[in-house]
């Protein structure tokens, strides 16, 4: 998937409507459609990478800082208790969107093993 056909590209740029939450310069979080928590956000970074691997290996560290300071910032707003970050890498992960992106879930507890 390239980054016209990105849905999460085009949630970030406005052409798709969704809850957002928080917005910085590299960085969008949003409410996830099929929420598994109480709080159950995405933390996606504004340029396109299918996945962790590729982000990482072609992100600067502020784009790598400022996705996850969101993240944080969106799991301690939705719990003082706790929240967990979830990334799923591949289509035996669960990725179903290929543009890197980070699940936050909060507001419940959360049990482990997950999946």
């Amino acid at each position: 998937m390239d980054a016209q056909n990105c849905p999460f590209c085009k949630i970030f740029s406005g052409a798709i409507a969704a809850q957002i939450v928080a917005r910085s310069e590299h960085s969008l979080v949003f409410r996830d459609l099929n929420p598994q928590a109480p709080t159950h956000v995405l933390a996606i970074p504004k340029r396109h990478a299918r996945d962790l691997g590729e982000f990482v290996a072609t992100a600067d560290a502020a784009e790598v800082l400022d996705l996850f300071k969101l993240a944080s910032e969106a799991g301690r707003a939705g719990s003082t208790t706790g929240y967990r970050v979830v990334t799923n890498e591949g289509i035996d992960a669960g990725q179903s969107v290929f543009h890197v992106h980070l699940h936050v879930l909060a507001g419940r507890h959360l049990g482990w093993p997950p999946g």
